[in-house]
């Protein structure tokens, strides 16, 4: 079986020796000294200032929505995963979709400012499959109307934007390291701030709002364990080598995918790609369909992502039309894209893909 994607696991060895570590030290949690030093290590790496390490990329979300006192509306895109909508409605706050841009897929900033209202406290955009947003047109928007913005950056994890990563934009951005992501702590996630006072309140957020016994705010429990970040420290040193092999795939896809029938999301400019997702778009949500099962036959499993639109959802209250985004939904599919996946198996999958967007529907 060929799933949509593989997490990436070290040398058992490698990990091991870390182990042996926490279990001599019995410091399994608690802002441990392996957790200081990925914290450390991937501040470096990313070149930002402040970055925490928390326990996944949704509560990270909700973190930033509280830290800024986000408890109104907020801009935000359809098109994202679930976490980025459910993180506002599980903060109190309203979630108001503008459109996204045919190309990129990314919120489209010309449809931001009609939608901002007296109520309007800050825009969480999400950069999608780790393609920057238009940031300089968002971060004019929300200097002009006093807004805070917050990324999702998700996919981000070693992707660049005019040679800063894509992580230092923004008031506050988000990262996940679920075990799917290009760099992962099989579960994981950060959040990242340049300022200095919004850090503090974030690392109290993140425990509890105490240090040992003295309380200094509300608090959560987004610490994160010795064991995830030990799986950081071995994976964060090979991040440039699994970029390069997950571009490696990409290009085999763009040279076997019969481009007639089918298309790509555009890629921002000044944007130095990590080659998170493979997403093709198809004509229309019947040859997606048709597509899905050709490759469910033969046991490799691509995925809908995003689908549905986020607007549409039952549980969303008034929620604004946003038809770009309600057709990219229904036609857009990400194949299977993972650092060793065969040559053999991209031919084969790009085979079964084109054969089947070949085939016309049978007329009604």
């Amino acid at each position: 079986m060929i799933n949509v994607t593989k997490s990436y696991l070290p040398d058992l060895e490698e990990y091991t020796n870390y182990l042996k570590g926490i279990w001599e030290r019995v410091h399994l949690t608690n802002d441990g000294p392996l957790l200081r030093e990925l914290e450390s290590q991937m501040k470096e790496f990313l070149g930002v200032k402040h970055l925490k390490f928390c326990t996944n990329g949704t509560i990270v979300l909700q973190m930033a929505l509280k830290a800024l006192d986000i408890t109104k509306e907020v801009i935000t895109t359809p098109f994202s995963y679930v976490a980025t909508t459910n993180a506002l409605l599980w903060e109190g706050c309203t979630p108001v979709f503008a459109d996204i841009n045919p190309d990129d897929f990314n919120v489209d900033p010309d449809k931001i400012e009609a939608l901002i209202t007296e109520n309007t406290q800050a825009i969480m955009a999400t950069h999608v499959y780790g393609n920057a947003c238009q940031i300089e047109k968002i971060q004019a928007i929300a200097d002009k109307h006093n807004l805070k913005v917050i990324y999702d950056a998700a996919h981000t994890f070693g992707a660049s934007y005019n040679g800063q990563s894509i992580l230092s934009y923004g008031d506050v951005s988000t990262c996940s390291f679920h075990a799917t992501k290009v760099f992962h702590t099989v579960e994981g996630g950060c959040i990242v701030t340049n300022d200095d006072a919004l850090a503090e309140k974030l690392h109290f957020y993140r425990s509890f709002g105490h240090r040992n016994d003295d309380y200094y705010s509300i608090g959560i429990n987004a610490k994160n364990s010795e064991f995830h970040a030990a799986m950081g420290l071995c994976l964060l040193p090979k991040v440039g080598d699994l970029i390069a092999a997950r571009k490696q795939v990409f290009e085999w896809y763009a040279t076997y995918l019969n481009f007639d029938k089918i298309t790509r999301p555009s890629l921002t400019p000044g944007v130095d790609y990590n080659y998170a997702y493979y997403p093709i778009v198809f004509d229309s949500e019947a040859a997606l369909l048709r597509v899905m099962d050709a490759l469910k036959a033969q046991e490799i499993l691509p995925r809908r992502y995003f689908y549905p639109s986020l607007n549409t959802l039952h549980f969303v209250k008034d929620a604004q039309s946003c038809p770009i985004s309600e057709d990219i939904a229904l036609r857009v599919l990400c194949l299977p894209l993972y650092p060793d996946l065969p040559k053999s198996d991209v031919e084969r999958i790009a085979a079964i893909v084109n054969e089947a967007i070949a085939i016309e529907s049978e007329p009604v």
